[in-house]
């Protein structure tokens, strides 16, 4: 068997999509057996996911697939370039013709996630579309309530952090968007930043009791 390790197992399933073990062996000259292992050990770390499909006769076939931190482990020119786009704009405009730049782009955003939103009326159902939102960005975003009544919405991983370590704005304005896209009735404060030095960028959402202004006689 050659000695072809885990990243090879998933530059095929990059390139080829969902395999399954005995495919995947045929393409790295390796046994079903050692491509099995390399699999096991994949999906331990996160990396890859399978499915198991039912077939006319026999036993369920099982297919192989990068996950979504699997797809995030094959870097991307785009980041280094959306780096390059800043450092550009800065130079070309200044720092105010990036503000402008990085203000535009906030409206924008949050123009689409209040439609995305809709009328939600609960605070829970604005975290769970806030949280679809996020993962449909790439952010592997997910949501849970904790003990206190608050949510916690944690984004495991961050498709711009190249960008905003060039730009400390675009972290800024994305908890900005959050609070506004909440509304007044729960607060949002950032507890743990991927830039800071954490595993993630986690928000934590806490209901705010607004109290009713009486009315003038």
């Amino acid at each position: 068997m050659s000695d072809f390790g885990p990243t090879r197992v998933l530059e095929v399933l990059k390139a080829e999509g969902a395999l399954t073990a005995s495919g995947i062996g045929q393409r790295l000259d390796m046994t079903a057996v050692g491509a099995r292992q390399h699999l096991n050990r994949l999906c331990s770390a996160g990396l890859v996911t399978f499915e198991d499909r039912r077939q006319a006769i026999g036993r369920p076939q099982r297919l192989w697939s990068l996950s979504e931190q699997g797809h995030a482990h094959f870097d991307d020119r785009h980041r280094d370039l959306a780096s390059e786009l800043l450092a550009a704009i800065v130079v070309a405009h200044g720092d105010a013709g990036l503000a402008d730049i990085l203000a535009a782009r906030e409206a924008q955003q949050a123009q689409r996630y209040r439609t995305a939103l809709g009328e939600s009326g609960s605070i829970a159902e604005r975290v769970t579309r806030l949280t679809d939102l996020r993962r449909i960005d790439g952010y592997m975003a997910e949501y849970r309530q904790v003990e206190d009544g608050a949510w916690l919405l944690i984004e495991n991983h961050c498709p711009i952090a190249q960008a905003a370590k060039a730009c400390s704005g675009l972290c800024g304005a994305e908890l900005k968007l959050f609070q506004d896209v909440m509304g007044a009735d729960a607060q949002v404060t950032r507890i743990q930043h991927m830039l800071g030095g954490d595993r993630c960028c986690a928000y934590k959402i806490t209901p705010v009791r607004i109290t009713p202004v009486p009315r003038q006689r």
